[in-house]
């Protein structure tokens, strides 16, 4: 299973942002305290959560709290990783849970945390113009190559509201 780990998240509507994501891509959400703000802010309505309520996620006191209660493979997203984020096979053979970390908008993961795991460590290449992507941008490029590798699991290929043939159809006036 795949996990979007969000340690100590700052701005509501990022993190609003990567809950759609999440609900939209079958990953589940874990939040490390402390947080910038309450669940229920209005700021994470307003970032399209109104599926919040089939969001799989879970809230941890602190960094240990997390550890403890999740076993797979880590993988933390830096600006400061050497390797960029399509260099490692995702596809799960193993049938692992695998948890890619995304540090807080302002200071990233603590740096003790990434060097007890710099073979996890990376970056999504970019230029030098930037110090880094959005935070909810950089969840979606990540968890969209691994769903890529993994043949998208069982998600939808085809638009399930309108129908398979939507664009095939004549317009009704």
């Amino acid at each position: 299973m795949n996990h979007i780990v969000l340690y100590e998240p700052e701005i509501p509507g990022n993190t609003g942002n990567i809950m759609r994501t999440c609900v939209a891509t079958n990953t589940k959400l874990h939040l490390i305290e402390p947080l910038g703000f309450k669940i229920d802010d209005a700021h994470l309505r307003r970032s399209g959560v109104n599926y919040i309520d089939k969001l799989d996620y879970v809230v941890y006191k602190n960094w240990e709290d997390f550890k403890a209660k999740n076993e797979g493979i880590y993988y933390y997203f830096t600006r400061y990783g050497h390797k960029p984020h399509t260099s490692f096979d995702y596809s799960n053979k193993e049938d692992k849970n695998l948890y890619f970390i995304f540090g807080k908008e302002s200071t990233g993961i603590p740096k003790k945390i990434l060097q007890k795991d710099l073979e996890h460590c990376m970056r999504i290449p970019m230029t030098d113009n930037v110090r880094a992507l959005n935070l909810s941008n950089s969840a979606a490029i990540v968890i969209y190559e691994v769903l890529r590798q993994q043949d998208y699991n069982d998600l939808l290929r085809e638009e399930p509201h309108k129908g398979a043939n939507y664009l095939e159809k004549e317009e009704e006036y």
